[in-house]
């Protein structure tokens, strides 16, 4: 059990999943708390996946890609600039299809889950293959 539990770490794809995983649960956790105060549900997705971004940064550059992560200077500043530019379009993306599904009077947790499943594939193709892109070997 312990060599699987090894050789799923080495896979960037699973860590991916896990630092997603702990920034979804920032995510989450502002966007229902914003929701119980009464916020709409399209800026308190927003708020949410603000949050989120900062978490997924802090996780995905330290467990993630830590391997083609830039050093100092502009190179690490564009990179991150590219991160957010990421995370903005799955921003957009998650208020877009929560803000519709709320129109269409769908229930925004459930707008929210279906956000959930393409902010993920499009982030993690962008960051993949845009943002981090580099000395990093896939596995």
């Amino acid at each position: 059990m312990v060599e699987i539990i090894t050789r799923l770490r080495d896979f960037r794809l699973v860590r991916y999943l896990f630092a997603s995983a702990g920034a979804l649960a920032v995510d989450m956790g502002t966007f229902l708390a914003l929701l119980a105060l009464g916020m709409m549900s399209a800026p308190a997705a927003a708020a949410g996946y603000s949050m989120g971004i900062l978490a997924h940064w802090l996780l995905s550059s330290r467990t993630v890609f830590q391997d083609s992560v830039a050093r100092r200077g502009a190179e690490r500043t564009r990179q991150k600039a590219l991160f957010v530019i990421s995370a903005l379009l799955g921003l957009g993306l998650t208020t877009l299809v929560v803000g519709l599904g709320d129109w269409s009077g769908l229930d925004p947790r459930l707008a929210k889950l279906a956000a959930i499943v393409l902010s993920f594939a499009l982030t993690y193709l962008l960051r993949k293959s845009v943002v981090f892109r580099g000395k990093a070997t896939d596995q």
